[in-house]
């Protein structure tokens, strides 16, 4: 319970985006295991590096013959009649041998290529970070405007059941006094009853989107928190058109940079194939003790132990394979052309969406601009239709489609502050370059 209380103390009861964003990118489980994974390319690196440096194992063997093996010789060696044979046992009974050895290798094509390929695939543990930094920051962004887009939605609805409320309650009692038609009342009610409906429905998305972000930023999803920008200053803070008149430098985006990695990786591929038609030379040097006897005395410190010593090279040349290596060398070829092709297919198809997603941020923008001028026609012309309805100018159809165009604009609005918010997120994710906005 202690633990708990203290883990809890740990999250934050507030953010704003810029903190959920940091958190997140401390938090975040898939943020994490990215990080993990450095750690585990950068142990890999130095398991490879290790590989060429001096190695020093050490062996211990013991052996307890329980029926040790019968030689036969001519028994005329021993004195013995011509034609016969004594039976004879070499050896002692038991006997133990210690042994320590040092290897070094001197040269091997394929350590070295294997020094390149353990710096590249670090290099590539690091490109996924940045990558997955990106994602998860777009995933905050995302999930952040979703709960601020509902409950502002929440807000809206609640003012405007507040306001339908009341008419209908003017309108009832209009209609109790013989001065309305029953449709007028009818009218207000089946439109009341959708912002009831919609009012409901937005609560429980609240709460799916709430539970969305505490998993982005790696916290308990029933965890409370509060956030603390709202949807309107956040799209005006992004809004930074001027961005977009910038050259696409499709070489420093995160994508182009792990496709590099991967034609790199081909080409190191090939090298490693063409290093195994190359000698490979190593070093040994070993020494140890044997010791004999027929009992179990070997950890008497009066028994006699007999030392050995080897040094010696290891010279292997690959001579003939029946084109095995040659066909592996091939291969390695035709992979190293495909992922060059995939590089070139990486770089246009990155140009495209870099203009797809500068596209879709300026519409957003226009939009915005767009909507929040219907939005101020749309509350002028409802309220004109509230006035001549309760003057007996208009019908309550009139007043319905005008209140049904008033909540449609309200609702375009929000959505279009949050279209800002993501596709700027979209595009400084494709583009990796993160704006001070």
């Amino acid at each position: 319970m202690l633990f708990s209380f203290g883990y809890a103390q740990d999250i934050p009861s507030s953010f704003s985006l810029q903190e959920a964003i940091d958190y997140a990118l401390e938090n975040n489980r898939q943020s994490k295991n990215a990080a993990r994974d450095i750690d585990a390319a950068k142990q890999q690196k130095w398991e490879t590096t290790a590989t060429g440096l001096p190695q020093l194992d050490a062996t211990v063997n013991y052996q307890n013959f329980l029926k040790q093996q019968v030689s036969v010789i001519p028994a005329e060696f021993f004195g013995g009649n011509p034609g016969e044979f004594a039976e004879v046992i070499f050896g002692t009974k038991q006997n133990a041998t210690a042994t320590a050895t040092l290897n070094q290798l001197l040269f091997d094509g394929s350590y070295i290529v294997g020094l390149q390929s353990a710096k590249v695939f670090l290099e590539i543990s690091e490109n996924a970070k940045v990558k997955t930094d990106l994602e998860v920051r777009k995933a905050v962004i995302n999930a952040y405007g979703n709960v601020l887009l509902s409950e502002e939605s929440l807000e809206i609805l609640e003012k405007n059941i507040n306001v339908l409320e009341k008419n209908l309650y003017e309108t009832t009692k209009i209609y109790e006094n013989g001065l309305e038609e029953e449709e007028s009342v009818e009218q207000l009610q089946i439109t009341l009853s959708n912002l009831k409906s919609n009012l409901n429905n937005t609560e429980r998305l609240r709460g799916i989107a709430y539970q969305m972000l505490n998993i982005t930023l790696g916290i308990e999803f029933n965890a409370t928190i509060k956030l603390t920008d709202d949807l309107e200053t956040l799209a005006i803070q992004n809004i930074a058109l001027q961005n977009l008149d910038t050259e696409n430098d499709v070489e420093s985006t995160i994508d182009y940079k792990i496709a590099a990695n991967d034609t790199k990786s081909k080409e190191l591929l090939l090298k490693l194939e063409k290093s195994k038609a190359l000698p490979s030379l190593s070093a040994f040097l070993n020494g140890g003790y044997n010791s004999f006897n027929d009992d179990f005395v070997f950890l008497d410190s009066k028994n006699r132990w007999f030392g050995f010593s080897t040094v010696g090279i290891n010279l292997n040349v690959p001579i003939f394979s029946s084109g095995k290596r040659s066909a592996a060398t091939q291969r390695a070829k035709i992979n190293l052309e495909k992922s060059r092709d995939d590089l070139t297919e990486t770089q246009q198809r990155l140009n495209l969406q870099i203009e797809s997603a500068k596209s879709n941020y300026r519409f957003a923008v226009e939009d915005y601009t767009n909507k929040k001028q219907n939005l101020a026609l749309a509350e002028r012309i409802e309220k004109k239709n509230q006035t001549k309805f309760f003057e007996g100018i208009s019908s309550s159809f009139e007043l319905r489609q005008a209140q049904t165009q008033l909540y449609t604009a309200q609702q375009e609005l929000l959505q279009t502050m949050l279209d800002v918010i993501n596709t700027k997120a979209e595009l400084e994710t494709i583009t990796n370059k993160i704006s001070d906005n």
